[in-house]
């Protein structure tokens, strides 16, 4: 049993086949799905799919690009939504950042603002946060740690391998790991996923984005993460079974599921 849990069902390019590709990861050995929630206007829309399949969860969240729509979001109407597990994704992403110095500073201060507001309300609803860094390692870390974020915890979606962030795991942080790992030019996610403790390991796609070979330049889907299990496995020299129930064990604590 393996659980995508991060997986954008909510996406249009899943519109036409959606029965399918959930068959088909059922049919694989995934069991579970969790949607994130990145732009507030697929919100409705991650919840429906939610709600139609037994096996899908969803997150209320704002991501960073998306920041100016958290201001008008009302998270009362779907935090307390039976299938609701977490917070995010939300965080910071410095990677786009264009225009002057004073641009690119109002930029920050508006994405830690919103990324503050969201580690708050995490705390306030007691829900684990699905935090995406990209290109913001030490500022993410700090607001994390600032805000005591170790009181619900949470997953580094789409783990970047900056080994600074290792030590949220004593704060109850768990790592996210998909397609990436089994990029050729991944060395530095290969080199630092050993030193992530095994209680903190858990699998994702971002699909329909970061398809693992042997499937790149395809749509990302659920069942795609047993190539992410299988390399996981390789790297760490233990059996694949091992992982699934490793990483599904670790899921389930996290987001409180059964």
């Amino acid at each position: 049993m393996i659980i995508d849990t991060h997986i954008h069902l909510d996406d249009n390019r899943y519109d036409e086949d959606l029965d399918a590709v959930m068959e088909r990861a059922r049919e694989g050995g995934v069991q579970r799905f969790i949607i994130p929630g990145a732009d507030p206007s697929t919100l409705d829309k991650a919840v429906s799919i939610a709600e139609r399949y037994e096996d899908v969860y969803f997150a209320i969240g704002v991501h960073p690009y998306d920041k100016e729509a958290f201001f008008g979001l009302d998270f009362e109407k779907y935090v307390h939504h039976k299938k609701c597990v977490a917070i995010g994704e939300c965080g910071l992403d410095y990677f786009r950042l264009e225009g002057s110095d004073e641009e690119k500073a109002e930029e920050k201060r508006v994405q830690k603002e919103v990324f503050s507001a969201q580690i708050k309300l995490a705390k306030k609803y007691k829900k684990p946060l699905i935090v995406h860094i990209r290109d913001a390692s030490s500022d993410s870390k700090t607001l994390l740690l600032e805000h005591n974020a170790g009181e619900v915890g949470g997953v580094l979606h789409c783990f970047n391998a900056d080994e600074q962030l290792l030590s949220l795991a004593d704060e109850g942080f768990y790592f996210g790991i998909g397609g990436v790992l089994t990029f050729k030019n991944a060395r530095k996610l290969v080199q630092v996923l050993p030193k992530i403790p095994k209680e903190k390991l858990i699998i994702e796609t971002d699909g329909p984005y970061l398809t693992p070979t042997p499937h790149r330049g395809e749509r990302n889907e659920p069942l795609y993460t047993i190539f992410v299990a299988q390399k996981m496995a390789e790297l760490l020299d233990m059996p694949v079974e091992e992982i699934e129930d490793l990483t599904t064990e670790n899921a389930l604590k996290l987001f409180d599921i059964s």
